[in-house]
């Protein structure tokens, strides 16, 4: 008799339907992971409400930050990962070819011929189970996967996605050290990881902006170490160039990293809010749309623009090393929890969409009660 595995598979934009998928066979190359937790970004907001690939999405099965327990696992694959049956990994988005030049040479993200990435495949791919929104997900011969700690509480394991943004995009990409000042501009979970992974690396000051409605992400951000909050809109909103000015007396920021989605004006502000050969590190998408842009301050104020795609493996690789520290009370960012049948309603409590808005860190695990 076959064993099948409940999966949560989105057919169109905000249509999630719950389906059964027969169990994988796994071989040596590969495995099978049993689902422990998925975090959800602002990507799966997008992606839900269909505003990423136009609509044109074949049904998959979403779910990109998945956390769980090694079930199956072949000989060769043990091997080339380093991890046994009952290790409990992380995965990456990207299923790479392994093969091609870019693989080869350290820049696997930009392989182009990857077929394959977890949360993000058809079903129509065999074997179906590639996203983490479902009990069991498939192990492919090249897909990336990094150990965690088995002892952490699964809400702070699931955090490591959102932990390598702040890391990647913050230390590695900003390059935020010793005595450095970094300006975050949106207070989501990513910006509140950057403020983590900037006070870790040594940074003198960190600077968060957000909303009205997020003072409750801005105060956590203040627990996790952040040295000034900022306002941006109400009757209390201030100018972050002004407010920056006035807290590094006259120095402003080293870095500024931004984050916020489909928001415009952060833009203007980050490259305004940095010193002279500074970096601007831009994280946020705009979901395809033309941004304002004076190239003549990039210019004479000889700034750096970086664009961060993602996560790398070495990003990851040191978020998981810090959460493993537990220097950070982590735990503090996770405030939601959903069964698999309950994809819609996280994806929506994190957005805003339903709950107090009051969510930072959302996960799904599928053997929530």
């Amino acid at each position: 008799m076959t064993t099948m595995v409940r999966a949560a598979v989105q057919t169109a934009p905000r249509m999630i339907e719950m389906r059964e998928f027969p169990r994988p066979t796994t071989g040596a190359e590969d495995g099978l992971l049993r689902v422990e937790a998925n975090g959800i970004c602002g990507s799966d907001v997008e992606i839900f409400r269909g505003a990423m690939a136009e609509g044109r999405r074949p049904a998959f099965i979403p779910g990109h930050e998945p956390v769980g327990i090694i079930e199956e696992i072949g000989d060769t694959a043990a091997e080339r990962w380093g991890v046994e049956v009952g290790d409990r990994v992380a995965l990456e988005v990207i299923v790479p070819c392994r093969a091609c030049n870019d693989c080869l040479t350290g820049r696997y993200q930009a392989c182009t011929f990857r077929k394959y990435g977890h949360g993000v495949t058809g079903i129509d791919a065999e074997p179906s189970l590639w996203g983490g929104f479902a009990e069991h997900m498939y192990l492919s011969p090249t897909s990336v996967v990094h150990k965690i700690d088995k002892s952490l509480p699964i809400e702070v394991a699931s955090l490591y996605n959102a932990m390598g943004a702040g890391v990647r995009w913050a230390v590695d990409l900003g390059e935020v050290g010793l005595g450095d000042t970094l300006l975050v501009l949106g207070a989501g979970q990513r910006g509140i990881a950057a403020v983590v992974a900037a006070k870790a690396a040594g940074a003198r000051r960190v600077i968060i902006t957000g909303l009205a409605r997020d003072r409750h992400k801005l105060a956590l951000a203040e627990e996790l170490g952040a040295d000034h909050t900022i306002v941006v809109d109400g009757d209390e909103g201030r100018d972050v160039v002004e407010a920056v000015t006035e807290f590094t007396d006259g120095a402003l920021a080293d870095v500024a990293l931004e984050v916020t989605p489909m928001a415009k004006q952060p833009i203007t502000d980050a490259l305004n809010a940095v010193r002279f050969g500074g970096r601007v590190v831009l994280a946020g998408l705009k979901g395809g749309a033309e941004v304002p842009l004076v190239t003549d301050r990039i210019i004479q104020r000889s700034l750096t623009v970086r664009g961060a795609f993602g996560v790398d493996s070495a990003g990851q690789q040191k978020a998981i090393s810090l959460i493993e520290s537990g220097r950070f009370p982590l735990e503090k960012m996770h405030t939601h929890t959903f069964g698999l049948d309950e994809v819609a309603l996280a994806i929506d409590t994190l957005s805003g969409d339903a709950g107090d808005g009051r969510a930072i860190g959302v996960s799904v695990n599928p053997n929530a009660a």
